[in-house]
């Protein structure tokens, strides 16, 4: 694994490193996509420092997406796109207000809910933030919630979108550390729901204090009849997360079976209630791609840079210069959360994953972290980073389909952040939190 190349530093530090490192925040700042200012520093880098072979780059760059669990993520990614095109998703909607319009606010916490079957299903944080805000934002206005908080809380939903298995970022992070794909996504189960249930307590309080939102007084009777109702019309819908769910956490299919089962089912709703043609298929797939397109060359230019990293040195460079400071396991802890955050504000999961993974992984060993432990405290802590005021991802993406300032709606977001982040550190400092489900071999 990247982080095992050398245990000893092989080059020293200098102009060889943090030339290529400028680079890559000059190229970021000047609007560079993302892929092709890792791509730059990485060649900068090991060409100035010589810990790989130039000749090896273009191999680097084939090997490290030439692994079959990548597969699964342009599926799970074409597999949202299909449940906008078909409409399954305000099947979702539908059935998530009529199992909520029972309390207080009602419609706000079948946002949420919505936020996290589809982000979880797509795997993206903004697309789920973007299908969903177009779908509710209105109506939790006319609802009686203030737009920069009705935005708010679609962002923080959406949130969950990297956080509830099945999610792209655990299959990337599972291939960077050599962690198991499935085992991850049975560890994150418990800590994923525990930050759906944050943002729904948070949104239950704010709506109690400020009263934004009726409801509450349907009678057993009536919200029975009506959840039947909303689950007769749009149960189908379910199939899609329910055969994933299903497959990948009783060991039946794989992250990349279940993604491909998916969209299989997916497309078929869609051709059998008229939802979707064959004229469809052209621009549902170049979607996909785009994104697609945008995720695989972040990972192949990253595993070269973290493997010229591994071999100078600068991960256990970074792990003795942290524990010079202290050796506190809880401080180390709160340290590496605080990087998480920064990160995630700033950086979309992918790039934060290859890049950061190598380099805080030593870390957590140092201080006798489990490895499917950091990995789901590393996957959440970037998650609350897309809420992160003021330059939270999420924070922008709702900002730009409602026109609303991203400086109202960051404020509103602040509560949510507040309790998500009690939820990662739940994770960082009870290690149970993200091992009780799995075999005792894996704790």
């Amino acid at each position: 694994m990247l982080w095992q190349t050398l245990e000893t530093a092989t080059v020293e530090l200098g102009w060889s490193f943090y030339g290529p490192v400028l680079i890559f925040v000059i190229l970021c700042a000047l609007g560079v996509p993302v892929w092709a200012a890792i791509g730059a520093c990485a060649a900068a880098l090991i060409w100035w420092s010589g810990a790989v072979p130039m000749s090896l780059l273009g191999e680097s760059l084939f090997s490290g997406i030439d692994a079959f669990a990548l597969t699964a993520v342009p599926l799970f990614i074409l597999t949202g796109d299909v449940l906008v095109r078909t409409g399954l998703s305000r099947k979702f909607l539908d059935v998530a207000e009529a199992l909520t319009c029972w309390g207080r606010g009602g419609f706000g916490s079948a946002t949420v809910l919505v936020c996290g079957i589809f982000s979880a299903i797509s795997g993206s944080d903004a697309a789920g933030a973007a299908a969903v805000g177009r779908m509710t934002i209105a109506r939790l206005v006319e609802s009686g919630y203030p737009r920069p908080y009705a935005c708010a809380l679609v962002a923080a939903g959406a949130c969950t979108g990297i956080l509830i298995p099945p999610s792209i970022a655990y299959i990337i992070i599972g291939l960077v550390l050599g962690v198991s794909a499935s085992t991850l996504f049975l560890a994150a189960l418990i800590p994923g729901i525990l930050i759906l249930v944050s943002i729904l307590v948070t949104n239950t309080v704010v709506n109690l204090r400020h009263g934004y939102e009726g409801g509450g007084n349907l009678s057993m009777r009536a919200w029975l009849t009506q959840l039947g109702r909303a689950l007769a019309s749009g149960w189908y819908a379910f199939l899609v997360p329910g055969i994933i769910f299903y497959g990948i956490f009783s060991g039946r299919l794989t992250p990349t079976e279940a993604g491909a089962t998916a969209v299989v089912v997916t497309i078929g709703l869609g051709f059998i209630l008229g939802t979707l043609r064959l004229s469809d298929f052209p621009s549902m797939l170049v979607s996909s791609a785009k994104v697609n397109g945008v995720i695989l060359p972040i990972i192949a230019f990253s595993l070269p840079l973290a493997q010229a990293l591994a071999i100078m040195g600068v991960p256990q460079g970074f792990v003795g210069a942290v524990t010079s400071l202290t050796e506190n396991p809880a401080l180390l802890i709160l340290l590496m959360i605080g990087i998480l955050i920064a990160a995630g504000c700033v950086m979309e999961t992918t790039p934060n994953i290859v890049i950061l993974a190598p380099l805080l992984k030593p870390l957590a060993d140092n201080i006798g972290m489990n490895d499917l432990q950091f990995c789901v405290m590393m996957i959440t802590a970037l998650g609350v980073g897309f809420i992160t005021p003021p330059l939270g991802l999420n924070l922008f993406v709702v900002s730009g389909i409602t026109g609303e300032s991203i400086l109202r709606i960051a404020g509103r977001a602040v509560p949510f952040v507040f309790f998500m982040l009690l939820v990662v550190l739940l994770i960082a400092y009870v290690p149970a939190v993200s091992t009780m489900l799995l075999p005792a071999v894996h704790r």
